[in-house]
């Protein structure tokens, strides 16, 4: 695939590049492929959003990353995952070690799982700062007590002795960050980091993951139903569907000229405030393929209403922009598309992008 071109915001090197990453299972019924030939980039200080429906691919794509797959029906059977020009896919498990919690980090979906039920806070913070930053348990301990205050959590000196089923959901997800963000890593892969919280702590959590990237002048990588979450926090979006990208590029463009039809379907599904009552929500009918039944060609076809022949083959991806491109055969000859929240025509958008569309 080729990837978006950097804008000027993002000119130089990117911190992470993936490159036709290809992600495989062992099963019963023969290999089954995850995610095929996934690229993007993500530059030093910016939020990058990963969004699809389930079974799309997303958190296998993070778990590739950091080479997290389960053992042993996991694997990474071709592609690159360039951290500052170096390919992890390459290194050797202790290396790995090495830059797992380190270099990056994560912030799970779910703090019950990620956290020991059995250990303290302090305990499971500690073993972070023994394994990268130092051999004092003493000096652990303190550190831990300092990024949970830093990560907003009241009185971090005696949560350190708590153990996780004593906290909030807020609080236990706090802890999670912490976890991600104690060795200041340059890249953060957060996935779904707000999906079982409520509203009010989902917008305390989110707040909190902006300004301590401000602070720390770390990249993120997002993933997300939530496209909501994808227009405030993000600078660029990939959206995935059935292990492929369909469309990438920065999401003032993405929303305003959305070219492929699963991300329109995508947009077209958000309520809005100036709906009637009681008026039904746009769907996309079906469901996404089980990785044993994907369709040959593109892997949309079965649903999007605008398919025809052509759609049995393998769609190219086309550069619509400078740093916009999508997977679509027909995305030049789509109708109009009104976004609900610009109002904007996509044509009108795709031809300021594109002066070969004007």
């Amino acid at each position: 695939m080729t990837n978006p071109s950097p804008d000027s915001s993002t000119a130089g090197a990117p911190i992470l590049e993936v490159r036709d990453l290809v992600t495989t299972f062992d099963t019963d019924n023969g290999t089954l492929t995850a995610v095929d030939g996934v690229s993007f980039q993500l530059h030093k200080g910016r939020t990058l959003g990963i969004v699809g429906e389930s079974g799309c691919g997303k958190s296998v794509t993070a778990f590739s990353i950091m080479r997290l797959l389960p053992q042993p029906m996991g694997h990474i059977a071709g592609g690159e995952v360039l951290l500052d020009g170096v390919d992890l896919t390459k290194l050797p498990p202790e290396e790995m070690l090495k830059v797992r919690g380190d270099r990056m980090g994560m912030i799970f979906q779910e703090p019950m799982t990620a956290l020991n039920p059995v250990h303290t806070i302090g305990r499971q913070l500690s073993e972070v700062f023994l394994l990268h930053r130092t051999k004092d348990k003493r000096e652990a301990l303190r550190m831990s007590v300092d990024i949970l205050d830093k990560v907003g959590i009241p009185s971090p000196e005696v949560r350190v002795g708590e153990y996780p089923h004593q906290l909030s959901g807020g609080m236990r997800q706090r802890v999670v960050i912490a976890m991600a963000l104690a060795c200041k890593p340059s890249v953060v892969i957060a996935d779904e980091p707000t999906t079982a919280l409520d509203v009010t702590i989902q917008a305390q959590i989110l707040e909190l993951m902006q300004s301590l990237q401000k602070e720390m002048g770390m990249a993120i990588m997002l993933i997300t139903h939530d496209l909501g979450v994808i227009a405030e926090m993000c600078d660029d979006v990939v959206v995935m569907y059935a292990g492929r990208v369909a469309e990438a590029g920065p999401v003032d463009k993405i929303f305003a000229s959305p070219c492929h039809p699963y991300t329109r379907g995508l947009l077209a599904s958000i309520p809005r405030l100036e709906d009637e009552r009681k008026a039904q929500l746009e769907t996309i009918e079906g469901m996404v393929p089980s990785l044993a039944d994907m369709p040959v060609g593109c892997r949309f076809q079965n649903r999007c209403p605008f398919r025809t022949e052509v759609c049995a083959k393998h769609p190219p991806v086309d550069q619509v922009g400078p740093d916009h491109t999508v997977a679509c055969h027909r995305w030049r000859e789509l109708p109009n598309f009104v976004n609900k929240y610009s109002g904007n025509s996509s044509s009108e958008a795709t031809a300021k992008e594109d002066p070969a569309q004007s």
